[in-house]
């Protein structure tokens, strides 16, 4: 299935899904009460099975964050990134550990550092930086380490 045919069947899906145009995989933009129904219909559409989330990420665009989710189905062999835009000053989306397992460390990793809040996430803790760390989330523009004294 090309892109434009992905771009039908996840219209069908998400009428409110908007695309942006270029690069090699299809980029969707979805609002974030929409992830987690939108996210299960990815996975269960027999005509899209999109069955291996791959990479989550986000980028603080310093007046918002974005989540960023990498697809794959492993049996169509199509890609797609799905990305939704989040209120700064309290960042949350729904959890999708309970349908693709890798999410669950990516969404712990993206919690420490952007301090971004996965509703109905089973484990939701620091991953990777020493305790007393929970709130600093160093990714952000806005850190500052005053004991390094970097800045961003």
């Amino acid at each position: 299935m090309g892109n434009e045919e992905l771009k039908t069947k996840i219209t069908e899906l998400l009428a409110t899904a908007t695309f942006e145009e270029g690069g090699e995989w299809l980029n969707i933009v979805i609002a974030s009460q929409d992830w987690l129904p939108f996210a299960q219909q990815l996975r269960d559409d027999e005509a899209l099975k999109f069955d291996f989330l791959f990479c989550v990420t986000c980028i603080d665009w310093k007046t918002s964050l974005a989540m960023v989710y990498h697809i794959r189905s492993t049996k169509y062999r199509h890609d797609i990134v799905v990305r939704s835009t989040l209120d700064r000053d309290k960042p949350e989306i729904a959890s999708v550990a309970s349908l693709w397992q890798t999410a669950n460390f990516h969404e712990r990793e993206v919690y420490e550092m952007f301090g971004v809040n996965f509703i109905g996430h089973p484990d939701l803790r620091l991953l990777i930086l020493p305790d007393g760390w929970e709130g600093k989330n160093p990714m952000r523009k806005d850190f500052e380490d005053e004991v390094n004294m970097i800045k961003l």
